[in-house]
């Protein structure tokens, strides 16, 4: 065999290995119809040993959606099991929005300081929620500020890092309530909830964007995936991103790559378990809902866990729960249940 021949075989050898060393993940489904009514958009948060889902929006479901939107909270220990900790209070205009949080979703979702936090909120009622509430078990919610000094916006992405809660990007959306348009690449952050100061980012960073669930706080750096922006009157071409950046502190930012191999993406769910990376479905323009699932070990290469066998679906809940990752309901409205686990 000739030098370049074995050289040849050699490197498909060595693929192959580098291959069959990839870690194997499997999803399993624990239920297709979980006790809470199907929505998307819910918080997703795991706190005391249960996984809690907060909220969600589905304008078809008048019966537990009368305001399009609700503010129930359910919580798991399990994925099976869901009891209802919260009912849903936001029914109908006698709601007191200064006693218990308005129904939302797609808003910033954290666990600081022993709480479950509320960051914001969407525009489904014509207005801006520009409010935090937080709570030690889920019952009983406080309204820590009601009015936050970051400009109206919904969209945005939220993370707890280094003791602080933090708002990334955003935007406003005029066609839901009146407001001049904005695409946010700003900074915010919070030890309390209620008193925020701005973290001014030095170029280069990312382009305005939101549009981002879950979180990813990877190596001690908060990390964006990808993203997007949603059209508006003037604006009626939304923007999909693939781009990924870390920051250790909200001002320095590192491009890692312009183009990761997953298809950019908005809607979508990203998080951090097995030392690595992790974002899945989301909504594209043409293709639509997405059911792919992709991680990294760096930022920088990413590779397809294959063989996703829920529905397509964006805005889903995704949970970091008992050593493995959630996937919850969202936009296929579905109450399922998928639980993905490393198998070799």
């Amino acid at each position: 065999m000739g030098s370049s021949r074995r050289a040849f075989v050699s490197g498909l050898l060595g693929a192959t290995a580098i291959e069959a060393q990839k870690p194997q993940y499997r999803w399993k489904q624990i239920t297709g119809q979980a006790a809470f009514a199907p929505r998307d958009g819910a918080g997703a948060l795991s706190f005391r040993g249960r996984m809690w889902l907060i909220g969600g929006w589905n304008p078809k479901d008048k019966t537990h959606f009368p305001r399009i939107c609700s503010n129930d909270v359910w919580s798991s220990p399990d994925g099976a099991a869901w009891t209802m900790e919260k009912p849903n209070t936001f029914r109908d205009s006698s709601f007191d929005a200064a006693a218990d949080w308005e129904g939302r979703h797609t808003a910033g979702y954290a666990v600081l300081n022993g709480k479950m936090w509320i960051v914001g909120g969407d525009v489904n009622q014509k207005h801006y929620q520009n409010d935090v509430w937080s709570s030690a078990d889920g019952r009983r919610w406080d309204r820590v500020s009601a009015n936050m000094p970051w400009a109206p916006r919904a969209l945005h992405y939220t993370v707890a890092h280094k003791g602080w809660l933090w708002v990334v990007g955003g935007q406003t959306m005029p066609a839901f309530s009146p407001s001049p348009e904005r695409f946010y690449r700003d900074v915010w952050r919070s030890r309390n909830g209620a008193d925020w100061e701005q973290v001014k980012p030095r170029e280069p960073y990312w382009d305005p964007r939101g549009m981002i669930g879950g979180a990813a706080v990877f190596r001690d750096r908060i990390w964006i995936l990808g993203g997007g922006t949603y059209d508006t009157p003037t604006t009626p071409k939304r923007r999909f991103y693939n781009d990924v950046w870390s920051s250790a502190d909200g001002v320095e930012w590192t491009r890692h790559t312009a183009r990761a191999q997953f298809p950019a993406r908005q809607y979508h769910d990203v998080a951090v378990w097995d030392n690595k990376l992790w974002v899945m479905e989301g909504y594209a323009e043409p293709a639509g809902n997405r059911n792919d699932v992709w991680w990294s070990a760096d930022g920088v290469d990413w590779a397809e866990a294959p063989g996703t066998p829920w529905k397509p679906r964006h805005a889903s809940s995704l949970f970091l729960h008992n050593n493995a990752l959630w996937m919850v309901a969202g936009n296929n409205m579905e109450s399922d249940v998928w639980r993905l686990e490393r198998v070799g």
